[in-house]
Parts: C-alpha cells; sequence; structure tokens
C-alpha cells in the first residue's frame, strides 16, 4: 500500500489523519442536493464519475462560482471525450468538433455511438446543455466562446505531430492554455476576482500550459503505449532516432538528458504560475488554482533526471498529495512549497547534463520569486510514536484510500 511510503514522513501520516478525521471537509465541502435541480443532480454525478479530484476541488468554490465551472469542466470533457474517441473516424471527428459549442443550445442533442471509457457524458449530455443554458450570460458566454476555440483547435493536431517546441506550445494552448483563460473569465465575471485576470491571456494560458507540459512529460510510457506521441520531435530526436528507444535501459542516459530538456522547459513557466495565484483573492479560487499548481512543481521534481518515467508511472504519495492539498491556503505557503521542490531539483541537476545551466538558472529565478519565512519539508524519521500512529491509521482509513488515491492521480 502507498501508505507504507508515509511512515517515514511523519507530517504526511498527521496530514492524511486529519483528513480522515473532517479536515477534508474544510476543503471539500458537500453539495446540498435538495437545493439541486434534477439536471444538476446528474451534473454533479457525471463530474465524479469522469474525474472525482476536479468533482473535489469545484466543490470547494464560492457557490456564485460552482455550476458555473461545473458546467465548463463537463461542456470540455464532453469535447475532449469526442476528440480522445479512436472509434470516431476523422471524416465524422472533424465537424463534430468544429461545431460542438453548437450542441449547447440544442436541448435533444446526444451522443451514443462513443467507445471512450468517459462516453457517458455524450450520453448524458441533455442535462449539461440544460444547465449551461440556466446559467447567467455571462458565463454561458465564456464556455461558448472557449468550447468553441478548443474545438476548431483540436482538428489541427488530429493528423499532424508535435514537432516544434512551438508547435507543443500550440497544442496545450488548445487543451489546456484554452482552460486556464476560461476559468480565468469565469473568475472576473463572477466578480470574486478583478476584471483584469480574465483580460490577460497570455499569463492565464502560461498557467495551463505549466499543467499540460507536467502531464505530458509524466505520462511518456502510457502515451506510448498507446501510440499517442505528445513529446516535441525537435527536442527528442536529438537524443535518438526512435522516441520508443527511451523505454529500453541501454538508452538511459540520452532518456534522461530528453526527460531533463523537457522539464527545464516546463520550469520556465514558474513565475507566470507565481505571478496568476499573487493576482487572486478570493479564498476558494485560490484554493481551486493552487493545488494543481503544487501538484505539478511536485511532479516535476519527481520526474528530474528519474529513469523510472521510462519504465512506469512516477506518482506523488497519498499523503504529501493530501499534505500538500490541506496545505495550499495561502500564497506564502504555497511559495514555500514551490521553493522545497525548486531546491530538490537544483540539488539533483548532474554536470553532465547538456542543458544544467539553463536549468539552474531556471530554478534560481524561481527560488528567487518564492521568498518566504513558511516553512516546508518532508522529513525522513522513524519516531516510534508516529509509526505506531501509521499502523493505526492504515487500518482506520483503509477504505478511504481509493477516493483519496484517484483524487490526487487524477488533479493534473
Amino acid at each position: 500500500m502507498d501508505i507504507l511510503k508515509s511512515f517515514a514522513h511523519p507530517e504526511e501520516l498527521l496530514a492524511l489523519f486529519r483528513f480522515k478525521l473532517g479536515g477534508c471537509d474544510a476543503v471539500i465541502p458537500k453539495y446540498d442536493y435538495g437545493t439541486m435541480s434534477p439536471s444538476m443532480k446528474v451534473c454533479l454525478e457525471l463530474l465524479v464519475r469522469t474525474s472525482r479530484s476536479f468533482a473535489a476541488v469545484i466543490q470547494a468554490l464560492d457557490e456564485e462560482l460552482r455550476g458555473a465551472v461545473c458546467n465548463f469542466y463537463l461542456v470540455l470533457r464532453a469535447l475532449d471525450t469526442v476528440e480522445d474517441d479512436m472509434s470516431i473516424p476523422n471524416e465524422v471527428k472533424v465537424p463534430m468538433l468544429k461545431n460542438f459549442h453548437h450542441n449547447l443550445l440544442d436541448p435533444d442533442w446526444k451522443f451514443m455511438d462513443s467507445k471512450d471509457k468517459d462516453a457517458v457524458v455524450l450520453q448524458e449530455f441533455p442535462h449539461i446543455s440544460k444547465e449551461f443554458r440556466a446559467l447567467p450570460e455571462k458565463y454561458r458566454d465564456v464556455i461558448w466562446d472557449v468550447c468553441a476555440k478548443m474545438g476548431n483547435g483540436m482538428t489541427v493536431f488530429l493528423e499532424r505531430k508535435v514537432d516544434t517546441l512551438e508547435e507543443w506550445d500550440e497544442y496545450c494552448h488548445y487543451v489546456a492554455g484554452l482552460v486556464g483563460i476560461g476559468l480565468a473569465r469565469l473568475f472576473s465575471a463572477s466578480g470574486l476576482e478583478e476584471s483584469s485576470l480574465g483580460m490577460d491571456t497570455a499569463l492565464a494560458n502560461r498557467v495551463g500550459l505549466f499543467l499540460q507540459k507536467t502531464n505530458i512529460i509524466r505520462d511518456y510510457l502510457e502515451d506510448l503505449n498507446d501510440d499517442r506521441i505528445f513529446w516535441p520531435k525537435a527536442v527528442w530526436s536529438k537524443y535518438r532516432p526512435d522516441i520508443g528507444d527511451f523505454a529500453k535501459p541501454e538508452y538511459q542516459q540520452e532518456a534522461l538528458a530528453c526527460l531533463n530538456e523537457l522539464i527545464t522547459n516546463a520550469l520556465e513557466l514558474i513565475p507566470s504560475s507565481l505571478h496568476f495565484m499573487s493576482q487572486l483573492h478570493n479564498q476558494s479560487v485560490f484554493n481551486f488554482v493552487a493545488i494543481p499548481q503544487v501538484m505539478a512543481i511536485a511532479t516535476l521534481e519527481r520526474c528530474y533526471n528519474n529513469p523510472k518515467v521510462f519504465s512506469g508511472v512516477v506518482k506523488i504519495r497519498k499523503g504529501e498529495a493530501v499534505r500538500m492539498m490541506m496545505g495550499s491556503s495561502s500564497f506564502d505557503k504555497v511559495k514555500a512549497i514551490m521553493k522545497h521542490f525548486v531546491v530538490q531539483i537544483k540539488a539533483r541537476i548532474p554536470e553532465s547534463d547538456p542543458h544544467s545551466k539553463q536549468t539552474h538558472s531556471l530554478c534560481q529565478k524561481a527560488l528567487s520569486l518564492c521568498d518566504t519565512s513558511q516553512q516546508y519539508s518532508t522529513s525522513s524519521i522513524y519516531p516510534p510514536l508516529y509509526v505506531s500512529m501509521g499502523l493505526m491509521l492504515s487500518a482506520i482509513a483503509y477504505n478511504y484510500w481509493s477516493q483519496i488515491g484517484q483524487w490526487y492521480e487524477d488533479l493534473l
């Protein structure tokens, strides 16, 4: 069990213990089903079914934003399901993606022929579109616009590979940067954040790119096995003529050099992430944004110069994830978490790495922006009291690991 890995980290056991005893309620409050429309109940069920992680953080938003962000997520999840479904031929998929936003106005539209694992959002789409039409116009305009742009953008890479770094940025913009832009616009439209936040689309785009690049870097082996290559050819072709070679032990040195170069590219986005979070005023919005951002830097740290990226899935410990979730409640605390993981990356930069100077420089820049008196550490000690507490916790919370585990695995 993953909890055994947290025995060496007593602060994680305490976080898990607090989570079990109700600390999660402060971060993930529960919906009041009694006040919901029937279609909203279905939407919440779809949200939980397709991503428990976002069901959690969306529920933590202030009521003014909750329904809009829930609908935004489900609309884009349905759009993404069409893109991901390899059983839909491109001559059918392309017009579906380009015109998908028009389905929001059709109370009867649904798609029953999807073979994708998340096909239910297409089958139950009338509930999603009904809730869309019930939203205030200020939210509908944002969701409609982002859905239209994303649908058109997704068609660009259906038959085109990600070759250059510019194309990598372009692909990440379509699938994640637009999400960041849409969320920033929703935050501003709600009145909970300044209007300037939603207007700075370049900044919001880079926040989305930070998460998406982290996902792509981490998911090398999973995507390779699915014959889906998202690492830019301009980078990986410098090290091997076939990206699949990185999964072979004899090419570990080349694989790590490529991995570290891509992580260095992602580190360039840390200042934008910090700048965006520094502008947030509403606590629920801050938590919503901060949690995925700290998970991203923790994931990059775990992946940096790590050969396990090419042989399996590199994960954050459950206790570590819960601790970061519960500790991301202020900008200073987030800076402390960011600082901790950047320091860890900096300490592991190989002198022989082709991009070591650039990685070091980017780490230094990030650290200069993370100056705070707050502390965050992952100590590794085994005091008997904590070991005993861990054993007790593992017995008490066994039935909760599936829920917690799904939360942090889906978060990025």
